[in-house]
């Protein structure tokens, strides 16, 4: 059986009598962190190793990350894989939320710098580099 688009899926959540039964009649497993990582690995063609090294992680940390022995890391972590993974800003914000940590508001001026850098593809390095020059907390350990 072929999986459903997420549009056909909203296309059926919206037309049907209750959200009751359509949760009822669908199997939506929940959604790990991990399980969602391990999927944009294998979309975009990444080696988990090397994301860990150019997202600048101890080894068993990332590694717990991404296996989900790590059970909240933190944003910045999160960030910092995102950037080496080169998320847009709506995978990025699905990261953090699963993650359980906030997501990216733009609002926020730091926020506003990272989700701007994500937008355009810029690096770590990049970031960190841009965070520091206005003033703000870079991702990294400094």
């Amino acid at each position: 059986m072929e999986e459903k688009l997420t549009e056909e899926l909203l296309d059926e959540l919206l037309s049907s009598e209750s959200a009751e039964s359509f949760v009822a009649s669908h199997e939506l497993p929940e959604l790990t962190l991990s399980d969602y990582l391990q999927q944009l690995l294998a979309d975009k063609g990444l080696d988990q190793p090397a994301v860990i090294r150019m997202a600048d992680l101890n080894e068993t940390y990332g590694y717990e990350i991404f296996t989900g022995k790590k059970r909240r890391p933190g944003r910045d972590k999160l960030l910092q894989i995102a950037f080496a993974m080169a998320l847009t800003p709506r995978e990025t914000n699905r990261c953090l939320e699963l993650g359980g940590v906030n997501s990216l508001y733009p609002k926020v001026r730091r926020d506003a710098i990272i989700l701007y850098c994500l937008y355009h593809g810029t690096s770590l390095q990049k970031v960190d580099e841009e965070l520091w020059r206005l003033g703000e907390r870079t991702i990294r350990p400094a």
